[in-house]
């Protein structure tokens, strides 16, 4: 039972760091906040001319208050516009809705208050010197998977069985040292160097 709590301690964790680490919306933010403010700059500035009856610069706003006051909801411009600022807007609603991909991998602490990431390709290259650490190992490709992580050696030794175990326990043991909160487990691959 007791391992049940701490696995759901680490999941927990796992999760909690994951939803921190994730990249902001800040693209868009950014063009909904530009958005807003060129409109509502525009609206004030045109409320101010209108009501002083003092255009700012050469800006005629009766001609163009009078000619959007034409428009019908039936003319095809004003619903090319109107299907414009709709899918927009939707686009922009789907960007802030959908979760991104965080670009780091969460890193077990002690203090559960502090978040510690470390960047994907920065765990590869660390995992790749591990198993290339390996004696009989030429050359090494890391993949991170959702699952797990996928170490794939060139070598051209005999004794593969022994090589292989070899590089799984390097590799877990660095993750491990880590503290990567990796989910499964590390599936090491051979490849013969000119095949």
């Amino acid at each position: 039972m007791g391992g049940t709590t701490a696995g759901e301690h680490l999941h927990a964790v796992r999760r909690r760091s994951l939803r921190l680490l994730k990249p902001a919306r800040t693209p868009a933010g950014v063009v909904a906040a530009l958005a807003v403010t060129l409109v509502l700059s525009a609206a004030a500035v045109v409320a101010v001319g209108l009501v002083t009856g003092l255009p700012f610069g050469r800006v005629p706003y009766r001609k163009l208050v009078a000619g959007i006051g034409g428009w019908t909801w039936s003319d095809p411009d004003t619903l090319a516009v109107a299907l414009v600022v709709l899918g927009t807007g939707a686009l922009l609603l789907a960007l802030a809705v959908t979760p991104g991909r965080t670009r780091l991998v969460p890193l077990e602490s002690s203090d559960p208050e502090t978040v510690i990431g470390l960047t994907r390709a920065g765990l590869r290259r660390t995992l790749r010197a591990a198993a290339e650490s390996v004696d009989e190992v030429s050359g090494a490709r890391v993949r991170l998977g959702w699952r797990n992580v996928e170490v794939t050696v060139f070598s051209d030794a005999d004794r593969t069985g022994q090589l292989l175990r070899e590089v799984g326990t390097v590799v877990g043991d660095r993750l491990a040292g880590l503290g990567a909160m990796c989910t499964g487990e590390v599936v090491v691959r051979l490849r013969r160097r000119g095949i």
